[in-house]
């Protein structure tokens, strides 16, 4: 079992950037489309969060506590070999 120290220091990193990407896209999106609602604004964030796990997964650069979830042992999301 890892300590919740240890799970903070390997994804405090991953937090980081799914922040900074998640105003990156926002503030793209209202350069473009103007001014967004909270609720275009939430699915931004929404899709952000789901996405980014599982792009950093698929790519191999997820931290270990994000390797031992349910849907990575069921081969659903599993990285190719």
């Amino acid at each position: 079992m890892t300590s919740t120290r240890e799970k903070i220091r390997q994804l405090a990193p991953h937090w980081a950037v799914m922040f900074v990407l998640m105003f990156a896209l926002i503030a793209a999106a209202e350069a473009v489309v103007g001014s967004l609602p909270f609720w275009q604004s939430f699915i931004v964030i929404v899709v952000t969060a789901i996405a980014y796990p599982t792009a950093v997964r698929y790519l191999g650069f997820a931290p270990a506590v994000w390797q031992n979830n349910w849907y990575m042992m069921s081969g659903v999301l599993a990285v190719p070999d």
